[in-house]
């Protein structure tokens, strides 16, 4: 019985291998699209087609829009936590490399939308809250605030996300020069305002 088991464990292991690169590949192809249209008009139709897949063959790894964008933001999250993993220069410095990544995601604000409207499937949601969570814990040991043993230490972290994840918005958006704003000159009152 033995020599038959492990073909099948060979197959089971290759058709797993398989769909996790089909799965890459429709992620690589959101990612592309969005770069293109932004995150927030993604279609799988669209997707399906960067791709080089049948519209109906994405379905089988991405349930809905929603369920897609959610990935795209939860692989920018972790981005985001290795990059303030590796980052070096205090806390100034890692804040900055949150701002970057953050002014360079259009999937972060595409899924706040989608959330919004509660269009994700649950799965999605979940992995996507793990992924917020992890990305909030490594922003407080960037800043010096880990761990976060009381409600206001944790209230302070989600609001240095908040005003960061803001101002990423409103840069990206073309708002802060609009105000006559520079990015350096509010990350530097944003530093000072947190202590960092």
């Amino acid at each position: 019985m033995e020599p038959m088991a492990e073909p099948l464990s060979r197959r089971v292991e290759r058709k797993h291998r398989q769909r996790a690169a089909n799965r890459g590949a429709i992620v690589d192809a959101a990612r592309r699209v969005a770069a293109r249209e932004g995150a927030g008009e993604l279609s799988l139709r669209a997707v399906a087609a960067e791709a080089g897949y049948a519209p109906a063959s994405v379905y089988e790894y991405f349930r809905n829009r929603a369920e897609l964008v959610l990935a795209l933001a939860a692989e920018d999250l972790g981005q985001l936590v290795r990059a303030l993993r590796e980052s070096s220069g205090g806390q100034a410095a890692a804040v900055k490399v949150a701002f970057e990544l953050l002014r360079a995601s259009g999937a972060l604000p595409a899924a706040a939308a989608t959330l919004e409207r509660g269009e994700a499937p649950a799965e999605a949601e979940r992995l996507f809250n793990g992924k917020l969570i992890a990305a909030l814990t490594v922003l407080a040991e960037a800043a010096g605030r880990a761990p976060l043993k009381e409600r206001e230490e944790q209230a302070d972290v989600v609001l240095l996300a908040a005003e960061v994840v803001g101002l990423a918005i409103l840069a990206r958006a073309g708002r802060l020069k609009a105000l006559g704003f520079e990015e350096a000159e509010l990350l530097s009152l944003l530093g000072k305002r947190f202590g960092l």
